[in-house]
């Protein structure tokens, strides 16, 4: 039997939905990206966040390659049905910049800033 949440996702034409994943204690937004009906079933089923990669074409496990894994707390569907909330538990940096959050720009008095440095270099965490 398929699992509910799975069943009441609206995927878009593509069979893609955005999923935001956000820090489960903190409520800090980190990232957001895709999933397609198998990331979304693996992430159920194995507690580890995993989602689509488009320009991989593929399902892409959040950490594989960085070790920057997500673990997941909780998953929710928003009213409409065609946007997921993935609340994790977030080892390390979530965005491969090095920072936190993907979320690390703002406007500031008419420029676009970097409001967070980098944690980790990006050649540090993919080992370049």
């Amino acid at each position: 039997m398929e699992n509910p949440l799975l069943s009441a996702i609206a995927f878009n034409a593509d069979g893609l939905v955005p999923c935001i994943a956000q820090q489960h204690d903190t409520g800090e937004v980190l990232m957001m990206a895709w999933m397609n009906r198998d990331a979304v079933a693996e992430t159920l089923s194995t507690g580890r966040v995993c989602y689509y990669s488009r320009s991989r074409r593929g399902l892409w496990r959040k950490g594989e390659t960085s070790g920057q894994v997500q673990t997941l707390k909780e998953l929710r569907l928003d009213c409409d049905g065609d946007t997921l909330l993935a609340l994790v538990d977030q080892l390390g940096v979530a965005c491969h910049t090095g920072r936190r959050s993907c979320f690390y720009q703002a406007e500031r008095e008419g420029e676009l800033v970097a409001i967070t440095a980098p944690e980790i270099s990006p050649d540090k965490l993919y080992g370049h």
